[in-house]
Protein backbone atom coordinates (compact mmCIF):
# COMPACT_ATOMS: atom_id res chain seq x y z
CA UNK A 1 0.00 0.00 0.00
CA UNK A 2 1.63 3.25 -1.16
CA UNK A 3 -0.10 5.15 1.67
CA UNK A 4 1.17 2.92 4.49
CA UNK A 5 4.48 4.78 4.85
CA UNK A 6 2.67 8.03 5.65
CA UNK A 7 0.12 6.25 7.85
CA UNK A 8 3.00 4.81 9.91
CA UNK A 9 4.53 8.28 10.28
CA UNK A 10 1.15 9.70 11.30
CA UNK A 11 0.77 6.98 13.96
CA UNK A 12 4.18 7.85 15.40
CA UNK A 13 3.35 11.58 15.28
CA UNK A 14 0.08 11.02 17.15
CA UNK A 15 1.99 9.34 19.98
CA UNK A 16 4.37 12.30 20.28
CA UNK A 17 1.60 14.92 19.95
CA UNK A 18 -1.56 13.55 21.60
CA UNK A 19 -3.03 17.06 21.96
CA UNK A 20 -3.18 17.31 18.16
CA UNK A 21 -5.42 14.25 17.78
CA UNK A 22 -8.14 16.14 15.89
CA UNK A 23 -5.74 17.11 13.10
CA UNK A 24 -3.94 13.77 13.11
CA UNK A 25 -7.21 11.84 12.95
CA UNK A 26 -8.41 13.99 10.03
CA UNK A 27 -5.14 13.26 8.21
CA UNK A 28 -5.43 9.52 8.82
CA UNK A 29 -9.05 9.47 7.64
CA UNK A 30 -8.16 11.43 4.50
CA UNK A 31 -5.18 9.21 3.62
CA UNK A 32 -7.12 5.99 4.26
CA UNK A 33 -10.19 7.08 2.32
CA UNK A 34 -8.48 8.69 -0.69
CA UNK A 35 -6.22 6.36 -2.72
CA UNK A 36 -5.18 9.36 -4.85
CA UNK A 37 -4.35 11.57 -1.85
CA UNK A 38 -0.85 12.34 -3.18
CA UNK A 39 -2.17 13.61 -6.52
CA UNK A 40 -2.71 17.31 -7.18
CA UNK A 41 -5.63 16.31 -9.41
CA UNK A 42 -7.71 15.23 -6.38
CA UNK A 43 -9.99 18.25 -6.38
CA UNK A 44 -11.13 18.08 -2.75
CA UNK A 45 -7.54 18.31 -1.48
CA UNK A 46 -4.19 16.58 -1.49
CA UNK A 47 -1.03 15.88 0.48
CA UNK A 48 1.74 18.47 0.39
CA UNK A 49 5.23 18.36 1.90
CA UNK A 50 6.88 21.32 3.61
CA UNK A 51 10.25 22.15 5.11
CA UNK A 52 10.98 24.23 8.21
CA UNK A 53 14.51 25.05 7.04
CA UNK A 54 16.89 26.18 9.79
CA UNK A 55 20.49 27.36 9.76
CA UNK A 56 23.33 25.38 11.38
CA UNK A 57 22.64 26.44 14.97
CA UNK A 58 18.85 26.58 14.53
CA UNK A 59 18.61 30.25 15.40
CA UNK A 60 17.10 31.25 12.04
CA UNK A 61 14.49 29.85 9.67
CA UNK A 62 14.24 30.39 5.91
CA UNK A 63 10.80 31.70 4.91
CA UNK A 64 9.28 32.48 1.54
CA UNK A 65 6.95 35.33 0.70
CA UNK A 66 4.68 33.09 -1.36
CA UNK A 67 3.72 34.66 -4.69
CA UNK A 68 0.22 33.15 -5.07
CA UNK A 69 -0.83 33.37 -1.42
CA UNK A 70 0.99 36.65 -0.67
CA UNK A 71 2.04 35.45 2.79
CA UNK A 72 5.25 34.51 4.56
CA UNK A 73 5.39 30.72 4.86
CA UNK A 74 7.73 27.76 5.14
CA UNK A 75 8.99 26.23 1.88
CA UNK A 76 6.91 23.42 0.41
CA UNK A 77 4.59 22.16 -2.25
CA UNK A 78 2.63 19.39 -3.93
CA UNK A 79 3.54 15.71 -3.63
CA UNK A 80 2.55 15.11 -7.28
CA UNK A 81 2.19 11.36 -6.71
CA UNK A 82 5.24 10.92 -4.44
CA UNK A 83 4.19 9.16 -1.23
CA UNK A 84 7.53 9.95 0.49
CA UNK A 85 6.60 13.30 2.00
CA UNK A 86 10.08 13.89 3.41
CA UNK A 87 11.50 13.61 -0.12
CA UNK A 88 8.80 16.01 -1.29
CA UNK A 89 9.79 18.52 1.43
CA UNK A 90 13.48 18.27 0.48
CA UNK A 91 12.74 18.62 -3.25
CA UNK A 92 10.53 21.65 -2.65
CA UNK A 93 13.13 23.26 -0.37
CA UNK A 94 15.75 22.81 -3.10
CA UNK A 95 13.51 24.13 -5.87
CA UNK A 96 12.28 27.15 -3.92
CA UNK A 97 15.61 28.20 -2.38
CA UNK A 98 18.40 26.97 -4.64
CA UNK A 99 20.04 25.39 -1.58
CA UNK A 100 21.18 21.80 -2.13
CA UNK A 101 22.41 20.25 1.11
CA UNK A 102 19.94 19.46 3.89
CA UNK A 103 19.93 17.21 6.93
CA UNK A 104 16.53 16.14 8.32
CA UNK A 105 16.30 16.84 12.07
CA UNK A 106 14.03 15.44 14.77
CA UNK A 107 12.17 12.17 14.68
CA UNK A 108 9.88 12.11 11.68
CA UNK A 109 7.09 14.57 11.08
CA UNK A 110 7.61 17.97 12.75
CA UNK A 111 4.10 19.39 12.25
CA UNK A 112 0.80 18.73 10.49
CA UNK A 113 -1.59 21.31 9.15
CA UNK A 114 -4.79 21.24 7.13
CA UNK A 115 -5.49 24.57 5.48
CA UNK A 116 -7.77 25.87 2.74
CA UNK A 117 -6.40 27.06 -0.58
CA UNK A 118 -8.64 29.60 -2.32
CA UNK A 119 -10.01 29.00 -5.81
CA UNK A 120 -7.73 30.38 -8.51
CA UNK A 121 -8.20 30.41 -12.29
CA UNK A 122 -9.42 26.88 -13.14
CA UNK A 123 -8.62 25.37 -9.74
CA UNK A 124 -11.47 25.16 -7.24
CA UNK A 125 -10.89 25.92 -3.58
CA UNK A 126 -9.48 22.85 -1.84
CA UNK A 127 -7.52 21.67 1.19
CA UNK A 128 -3.81 21.09 1.59
CA UNK A 129 -2.94 18.34 4.01
CA UNK A 130 0.54 19.60 4.78
CA UNK A 131 3.19 17.29 6.25
CA UNK A 132 6.10 19.31 7.64
CA UNK A 133 9.70 18.35 8.46
CA UNK A 134 12.68 20.19 9.94
CA UNK A 135 15.65 20.44 7.60
CA UNK A 136 19.01 21.93 8.54
CA UNK A 137 20.67 23.76 5.67
CA UNK A 138 24.34 22.81 5.38
CA UNK A 139 27.06 24.80 3.67
CA UNK A 140 26.33 28.15 2.08
CA UNK A 141 23.07 29.81 3.14
CA UNK A 142 22.94 32.01 0.02
CA UNK A 143 19.57 31.36 -1.56
CA UNK A 144 17.99 32.05 -4.93
CA UNK A 145 14.43 33.39 -5.13
CA UNK A 146 12.34 31.21 -7.46
CA UNK A 147 9.36 32.32 -9.54
CA UNK A 148 7.09 30.89 -6.81
CA UNK A 149 8.16 33.62 -4.38
CA UNK A 150 8.23 37.36 -4.09
CA UNK A 151 11.17 37.00 -1.71
CA UNK A 152 12.98 34.69 0.71
CA UNK A 153 14.63 35.61 3.97
CA UNK A 154 16.53 34.09 6.84
CA UNK A 155 14.88 35.37 9.99
CA UNK A 156 15.63 34.84 13.66
CA UNK A 157 13.16 32.44 15.26
CA UNK A 158 12.19 35.13 17.77
CA UNK A 159 11.41 37.55 14.91
CA UNK A 160 9.08 35.36 12.82
CA UNK A 161 6.10 37.15 14.36
CA UNK A 162 7.22 40.37 12.63
CA UNK A 163 6.40 38.71 9.27
CA UNK A 164 3.36 36.61 10.16
CA UNK A 165 0.95 35.90 12.97
CA UNK A 166 -0.61 32.82 11.34
CA UNK A 167 -1.36 30.21 13.97
CA UNK A 168 0.35 27.34 12.14
CA UNK A 169 3.53 29.39 11.71
CA UNK A 170 3.57 30.41 15.36
CA UNK A 171 2.91 26.78 16.36
CA UNK A 172 6.04 25.75 14.41
CA UNK A 173 8.04 28.52 16.10
CA UNK A 174 6.99 27.15 19.50
CA UNK A 175 7.67 23.55 18.49
CA UNK A 176 11.10 24.48 17.13
CA UNK A 177 12.02 26.37 20.31
CA UNK A 178 11.07 23.33 22.40
CA UNK A 179 12.91 20.92 20.12
CA UNK A 180 16.06 23.08 20.14
CA UNK A 181 16.07 23.34 23.92
CA UNK A 182 15.46 19.60 24.38
CA UNK A 183 18.25 18.67 21.98
CA UNK A 184 20.60 21.06 23.82
CA UNK A 185 19.63 19.49 27.16
CA UNK A 186 18.12 22.73 28.42
CA UNK A 187 14.73 23.30 30.00
CA UNK A 188 12.05 24.60 27.63
CA UNK A 189 11.63 28.39 27.51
Amino acid sequence: MHRQFLLDQLSEYSQRHPLESETTNAFVEFVKSQPECFERSLAMGHITGSAWVVNADGSEVLLTHHRKLDRWLQLGGHADGDCDTLSVAIKEAEEESGLRDFTPLGSGIFDLDIHPIPARKNDPGHLHYDVRYVLRANGSLSFTVSEESHDLCWIAIDQVSTLTSESSMMRMVDKWRNLRFKSAGMPSP
